[in-house]
């Protein structure tokens, strides 16, 4: 159908609700507004479902998730019987809609005759990883749209292992969905009917307090804990899904001094008061860190709507102020890769075959870092499901022991029964981490100097431009496009390496899995064992060597992402390369846009 025999679809026929109707009809004399929601099928990418809430085929909605939720039946019903015995896993966070949309696809899958095991609460990301192995599930649903706005929902499909599902697995129930060609014929049961079959299970406090007897067996340096049990901790879930689990944690492994920020500590998909629910973003913790002043805090941690991410800001003093400041995801990363690995090379527990595991466009200092301690590091594509295949392969059906996994966007992970990033687990091993320092007289501030004393200055940041809507997704692909047509005909015609005014050494075309580099003249490739992705990484050189900057669209919002990272001896030159490359390079790809 095309866009205008959609929408008479779903504005007039009675399959859709009063409400979907009424909505779509409103937008009778909105031709740009219909487009938009009309125009493709909301897209199905390796993690799932992302959108803004809405009617319409590109939108999130009850008719989206039914769609998706009865592809993924027609998967698991083409993996065997087995399959269907073992089930789906469900939870969902504090966005608008998302109980709704969760009992949707529990109602779509029983209808399938596939069993279903429900959170009977919101639950984050990380306790619906733990949820799939502890069921021992097919396959997981969490409904989510992460750190996004408020007009957002996803939809993410976990497989049995618990993590993400890998891009073949998605490539399938891609399919599955595509083939549905009239949504009217999927009927989710009733959740009377459902329950009447026997197929749908309501989970809870079980499972709570076995994700919380895990997290326990993680924690590091318990001593030191002990003896800074009254360090102050002001802590916010940002109205999401961590309020309980990382209260639960903390409390567990004795820490008794916890604040958590009264205006932000109940669930709220309008998320009131902040503009983003973003640890990211250095403004989101605002209000933790006005109280943290108020109670003479040493950390300020707050998580995410789905409690997969964190932020840190920490107590220091600057020209005699007190202050309190704010870590990059790198930065906390880099202190958290080298606390695991320190202390367990101190007590004795480090394995002799560990490895850790970032990714491209995170701080190249994790390297430098692992290679200190004797351990191995893989770097994988951004998205955290490549670092929990990395789990699987290397740990759960190899001879090697994980340690730990990040990424840039404040992602973290220990221990191998989460598959996903962890910010409950995150955050007990920071605040275990400032215990140890301050155990030692030092602040978190001062254990990053010393990191970066100890192992080199490095730098990252990163450039978005937002790009909205069909018109946006067009130029962000254009520009891609331009931007690997000068990587082809440089290397054809074995020009000097030079883009934007930038010298660089090579060039990474993860699309077309080759790494060009061009030496007296002569150009080369080599093939990269990674799975295609649109991303192109640019070797820089530098002091170090280590500099690179790369382009690559976001997998879950509407942007085109520039990522820097410099490396010196000196804290002054890592910052005046990094944003000399930062400039130079940001112009270069804004003039494609």
């Amino acid at each position: 159908m095309n866009i205008n025999e959609l929408y008479a679809l779903w504005s007039q026929d009675p399959y859709f609700n009063e409400s979907t109707r009424k909505e779509l009809q409103e937008l009778s004399n909105n031709a740009k507004e219909i487009e938009e929601r009309f125009y493709r099928e909301l897209e199905f990418g390796t993690g799932g479902l992302r959108g803004i809430i809405g009617a319409g085929t590109n939108r999130m909605n009850l008719y989206t998730v039914a769609k998706a939720s009865q592809g993924l039946a027609r998967y698991i019903l083409s993996s065997g019987e087995e399959a269907v015995k073992q089930g789906v896993v469900i939870s969902y966070d504090s966005r608008n809609f998302s109980p709704e949309f969760a009992s949707q696809a529990a109602r779509t899958l029983t209808a399938n005759g596939i069993r279903v095991y429900l959170s009977d609460e919101l639950r984050p990301v990380p306790v619906l990883s733990y949820s799939v192995r502890y069921f021992k599930a097919f396959a997981g649903i969490m409904i989510t749209a992460s750190h996004n706005p408020s007009k957002y929902n996803g939809y993410k499909v976990y497989g049995e292992d618990g993590g993400q599902v890998p891009p073949e697995a998605a490539t399938e129930i891609l399919n599955n969905i595509t083939a549905i060609e009239d949504i009217r014929t999927v009927v989710p049961d009733t959740m009377d009917d459902a329950k009447a079959k026997g197929l749908l299970t309501m989970f809870g406090s079980e499972v709570d307090a076995a994700y919380t007897d895990m997290l326990e067996t993680l924690v590091i340096d318990r001593d030191a804990i002990t003896r800074q049990s009254n360090m102050s901790i002001v802590y916010t879930p940002l109205h999401g899904s961590g309020n309980k689990p990382v209260r639960r944690i903390l409390e567990r492994v004795g820490f008794k001094n916890v604040h958590v920020v009264p205006e932000q500590e109940l669930p709220n998909g309008d998320f009131p008061t902040v503009e983003v629910p973003n640890p990211e973003n250095p403004a989101a913790l605002s209000m933790a860190i006005a109280l943290a002043k108020k109670v003479n805090a040493d950390i300020v941690l707050g998580t995410d709507p789905d409690s997969d991410r964190v932020g840190v800001a920490a107590r220091t003093i600057e020209n005699g102020e007190e202050i309190y400041k704010s870590f990059t995801g790198n930065q906390i990363g880099l202190l958290l890769l080298d606390y695991v690995l320190a202390s367990k090379k101190a007590s004795g527990t480090l394995p002799e075959k560990s490895f850790a595991v970032t990714t491209i466009v995170s701080s190249k200092l994790a390297g430098t870092i692992c290679q200190h301690y004797g351990v191995e590091l893989q770097e994988v594509l951004t998205g955290f499901k490549f670092i929990g295949e990395r789990i699987k392969l290397y740990d759960e059906e190899g001879d090697m022991s994980f340690q730990f996994g990040f990424e840039e966007s404040y992602g973290y992970l220990t221990g191998v029964n989460v598959r996903d990033k962890d910010a409950v687990d995150a955050v007990m091993l920071i605040a275990g981490m400032a215990a140890q320092s301050f155990d030692k007289g030092e602040s978190l501030i001062d254990r990053l100097n010393g990191l970066y004393e100890k192992y080199g200055y490095g730098f990252e940041e990163a450039v978005s431009f937002t790009l909205e809507g069909k018109e946006g997704v067009e130029k962000i692909a254009n520009a891609m496009s331009v931007l690997r047509g000068k990587v082809t005909s440089m290397t054809a015609a074995t020009e000097k390496n030079v883009l934007g005014g930038i010298p660089f050494d090579a060039v990474r075309d993860y699309s077309s899995l080759k790494r060009y580099s061009i030496v007296n003249g002569q150009s080369t490739s080599t093939n990269i064992d990674l799975v295609p992705s649109n991303v192109l990484l640019y070797e820089l050189g530098g002091e170090k060597g280590l500099d690179w900057a790369c382009v690559r669209p976001s997998g879950t919002e509407p942007k085109l992402k520039i990522y820097f990272g410099c490396y010196a001896s000196t804290e002054a030159a890592a910052q005046s390369r990094l944003q000399d490359i930062k400039t130079k390079m940001s112009a270069f790809v804004k003039a494609e846009l």
